[in-house]
């Protein structure tokens, strides 16, 4: 593992629970591969703009990776291909993930770009790898105290599998708003989850 790239969503950046676990996460990664390069894209600090209408113009009339309509897009799609491993830290707004990180996903998920559309499906043409996302949420929605639901998981999962990305593993800091009792109990149970990932797991070993 060369390259990591850390994805913050969260308007608190670096400060939110989020990213200061994903940051371990990062730190813990780089121990077990000692050279490792991190890329952060701080998605809230340095918003992305929507795709316009000449990035539109584009796709329709399959222009080639060169034309500067699509110049934002081959840039966000470079830096995810020439990642070995993809960690995003994202908040969960009104039920989903929020406007930072869909700029993103718009941007990446470009049809003969990184993924296919075929007779049976979109096929992804990006190469797997590790992925983390952190998702901090105030309310509870997972397990039996759920009181709302959860577009951002499954959403999530879908759009990472059509670009080829299926090594995923979400960890969830969720209820945050309990307080900081309730929330370092999340933290703790989330470090638990992460020390069981095989791409962590071997770090634990030699830790």
């Amino acid at each position: 593992m060369q390259r990591i790239l850390l994805l913050h969503c969260s308007p608190y950046g670096r400060q939110s629970r989020g990213s200061v676990l994903a940051l371990e996460l990062v730190e813990r990664l780089r121990r077990r591969h000692p050279g490792a390069q991190l890329l952060e894209r701080d998605l809230a600090r340095a918003p992305l703009p929507a795709p316009d209408a000449g990035y539109a113009t584009a796709l329709v009339a399959r222009a080639p990776n060169e034309d500067p309509a699509l110049s934002l897009s081959e840039q966000l799609i470079g830096e995810l291909e020439n990642s070995d491993c993809l960690v995003i830290a994202t908040p969960m707004h009104n039920f989903t993930v929020p406007a930072t990180l869909k700029s993103w996903i718009d941007h990446v998920l470009r049809i003969g770009r990184s993924f296919a559309a075929t007779e049976t499906g979109k096929v992804g043409l990006l190469e797997d790898r590790p992925t983390f996302v952190v998702v901090s949420a105030g309310g509870v929605y997972r397990g039996e105290q759920a009181r709302q639901p959860d577009f951002l998981t499954p959403y999530l999962r879908h759009v990472l599998s059509t670009i080829g990305i299926h090594d995923l593993e979400f960890i969830h800091l969720q209820g945050l708003v309990r307080g900081q009792e309730h929330a370092e109990s999340m933290l703790a149970q989330a470090r638990e989850q992460l020390a069981f990932n095989p791409h962590l797991a071997a770090q634990e070993e030699l830790s």
